[in-house]
Parts: structure tokens; sequence; C-alpha cells
């Protein structure tokens, strides 16, 4: 989910931090001050700030309510923040009892072009080019974002056009392609996707989006020794409209977790995908995740990942749609490693959840550097099917468990993320993973 652009990190607030509070020691009074009025605000306020956050602006150079401020001082703040070289003017003035910095930014349009490697155990390394840069058009972001490898290819273009009505409603708009193969479970596909979208965030907490699209989809290079379900299932083309519905709230402030309160997140995704044709389908998605401190350094999270496609058009949903968790997502389990099989094929189901506890320690004072430690237990499972082959396949729930540890911790500027994980429940069939591995690095 696009964060809204106006307060979303960039090249010029990285360079502002850089900056520090060291210019504050800029700062002085002159001896022959003190004949000079005081003046003391309730509240400071930044105006013009586009892409640096507006608390670092106050707080960089000393601007803060509360505090005895002479005439001197508040020029010689002016000038701090001017010092930082991000800003083409700054101006200091009271309205009333706030204290108000006006700003205007130098770099107005910020952008970036960054290639990356990384490696998911979901699907394995991953070359990859992205470019960003903030009023592309005006108040408008955009991005372009390429993946690629032998059996994962992807690709997506993003524009974010801000305060399209009022401060809280925006409007975006996603082009994608993405081909997937599946070698093992002998199949490849592919889809194209447009959409446009409206965001409405009345607050940091709360967001909405509704959004209209067309994608178009296919299912082929069925291997002819397949199950008889792919076989049937392969199609050269839906392709339809489709509308998609979003609720997001969270507490975390910018995916932050802290340690010394609780925090969640919440996402609840519906799309009704292939309007008006025989494959319309209902596509119900939630994730939740919440962070309960036991001490300091120690937490409990608790996440919950879920799903339920169904056909409402009375046919059947096929396996591009249907959902198999695994790797990532569950721990101690390959990609597509869980849910219905036939012929040694991963089916997918059409209903699926994967629950996570895990208790995590915050090993960053012992170490020196960002690393947290955990021990997990998983459980969950895929299943359902309209096709079972008059009964051949076996689409009942049965519920999977993993137990393991993981350790998330950063190398160099690069996040890196290990597991270790053993399945206690499982089936025949099952593709087991017990060492997973994410990181990305990029130049």
């Amino acid at each position: 989910m696009l964060p809204r652009l106006i307060r979303s990190s960039s090249p010029v607030q990285r360079a502002f931090l850089g900056f520090g509070l060291l210019s504050a020691g800029m700062i002085s009074i002159s001896s022959g001050a003190s004949s000079q009025s005081v003046q003391v605000f309730d509240t400071v306020e930044v105006r013009g700030a586009e892409f640096i956050p507006e608390q670092d602006i106050q707080m960089t150079c000393g601007a803060v309510p509360d505090v005895p401020y002479l005439e001197l001082e508040l020029r010689a703040i002016e000038e701090c923040l001017m010092s930082t070289a991000v800003f083409e003017s700054v101006a200091l003035f009271p309205e009333g009892n706030t204290l108000v910095i006006e700003v205007q930014e130098l770099n107005t349009r910020p952008g970036r072009v960054e290639a990356s490697l990384s490696y998911a155990s979901q699907d394995g390394l991953i070359g990859g080019l992205f470019f960003e840069r903030y009023n592309l058009l005006p108040d408008t972001y955009g991005s372009a974002r390429l993946e690629y490898n032998e059996d994962v290819k992807r690709s997506e273009v993003q524009l974010y056009h801000v305060d399209l009505i009022g401060e809280t409603v925006d409007l975006g708009i996603r082009l994608g392609w993405e081909e997937l193969s599946f070698e093992d479970d002998a199949f490849t596909q592919e889809a194209y996707q447009a959409e446009a979208y409206l965001a409405w965030a009345p607050n940091e907490r709360l967001r909405l989006e509704a959004g209209v699209g067309y994608r178009d989809y296919r299912l082929f290079d069925v291997d002819p020794a397949a199950s008889a379900l792919l076989q049937a299932e392969q199609t050269s083309g839906i392709d339809a409209p489709y509308l998609r519905f979003t609720l997001a709230q969270s507490s975390l402030d910018d995916g932050d977790t802290g340690w010394d309160v609780p925090e969640y997140s919440f996402s609840l995704d519906h799309f009704l995908w292939n309007l008006g044709t025989e494959d319309a389908l209902s596509d119900l998605r939630l994730e939740t995740r919440a962070y309960f401190p036991l001490t300091s350094d120690l937490r409990i999270l608790v996440n919950l990942d879920a799903g339920s496609v169904s056909n409402v058009s009375g046919g059947a949903t096929r396996v591009m749609d249907r959902f198999a968790p695994g790797a990532d997502r569950f721990r101690g389990f390959a990609p597509r490693g869980i849910g219905p099989r036939d012929n040694g094929n991963a089916l997918g189901g059409q209903h699926y959840f994967v629950s996570t506890i895990e208790v995590q320690r915050n090993l960053q004072d012992l170490f020196d550097k960002p690393l947290t430690g955990g021990a997990f237990y998983q459980a969950g499972g895929a299943w359902g099917l309209e096709n079972t082959l008059n009964g051949t396949i076996d689409d009942g729930f049965h519920q999977r468990s993993s137990v393991g540890l993981s350790l998330s911790f950063e190398l160099g500027q690069s996040p890196v993320s290990v597991f270790v994980a053993f399945p206690i429940e499982k089936q025949d069939g099952d593709k087991e993973e017990v060492f997973g591995l994410s990181l990305t690095t990029r130049f």
C-alpha cells in the first residue's frame, strides 16, 4: 500500500536528517541581547513542508513550544535551517501564541534509481530495477519496478496523485504484468492488470481504497502428464473488469514496531474478479498482526493470514485463483507445499489460513546492532475444491503446524531474515522446507 506522498521518505529527507542536531550549536545569544523582549509560544506550526517531516524541521534547530525566545534567537534558527542546504527560504514569525516556521524546499522533485539482488524462499534469487520520482507530474508520485528470474517475471508502474479531493482523497493508477512458471507443478500462469483507485485516508491510522480495473490472465503450458484437473483448468485467456475494496488500519508509525506499547495492523481486501463472465469470482483476503510487550526487550507477535475465493457464477475456480501458502508465509513448508494434490501436483485450496504465535527478543543491546530473535509456532491449512474429479481428490481440511526459530538483522544496509522450522503436523505429499532466507542488496 502506497503511503501518503507528503510524508514519504525521500533523498531530501535523508540529507536533512543526516545534518542532524549538530546545527543547533549555531544558535547563540550575544551578551547584549538581554534587553530584547522574550516570547513564549504554546505551539509550533510548520508550513510548506512537502517531503521533510515537520517534526524534524522543528527539532533540528531547536524550535519547540513553551521555551522563551528572543528575536535574535528566532533569526538564528532561520539561519540554522537555511544552513542545512535543503531549503530555498525559511521564515519564523509569531501568530498569536503560535510560532510559525514557513519553509520552501529546494528539491521539489526528488527521486532515485536502484538495482537490487534479492533472495526469498518463495521466489528464489531475483534481480530487480526500481525507479521513483516525487512530483513526476504536478502533485503526482511515479514509480516503475521490474523483477526477473527464470521462473518469476514481474513489472509494475504506479502513478499516485495526492489531494484529488480536499486533503484526504487521493487517486492512484497501477499497471502490472506477471508471469510465473511452476516446473514442479507443470504449468505457467500469466496476468496483465490495470487499475485506477481512490484512497481515503482521514488520518495516519486509517485507510480505505476502492478500485476498478481490468485483468487478462491465462493458464498454459500444462504438462500432458499433469493432473487431469489442471488439464481441465487450462485456458487461453480470461479478460474482464474487476472491483477492489480495501480497508486498512494500523497503530504502527511507518512500519516501526516498538517494544514498549501494544501495536497492531489490520487489512481486509475484497476483489470481485471477472465481472460479467461465467468465471466471476469473490476473493476475500485478511491480514492481521499484533505485538504485545512483556518486558522492555521481550514481546509476543500474534499473526493471522486468511483467504477465501469462490466462483459466484456457478462455475469453478482455477489453480491460479486458489491459495497454496508455504515458504515465507508458512515456515517449514516449501512454496506451494500444502493443500490438495493430484498426481503430485499442488492444486491450491479455495480457503486457507495461517496463524502465528512468536516470542521475540530484542538483542540490539547485546550486539550494538538491530537484531531480533524469535521462537514461533504456526498452524494452518489450505482446503476446498469445487471440482474433485468425482471425489478422487481429497480437498478436506487437514491442519498443518510447525515450530522454529527466527533471526532478523541488518547486514550493512541490507535487511536479512532467516529461520529454521520443523513441521510437526503434515500430510503425505506435503513439501517441506526446513531453512529459509530473505535478503535484499541494493546498489
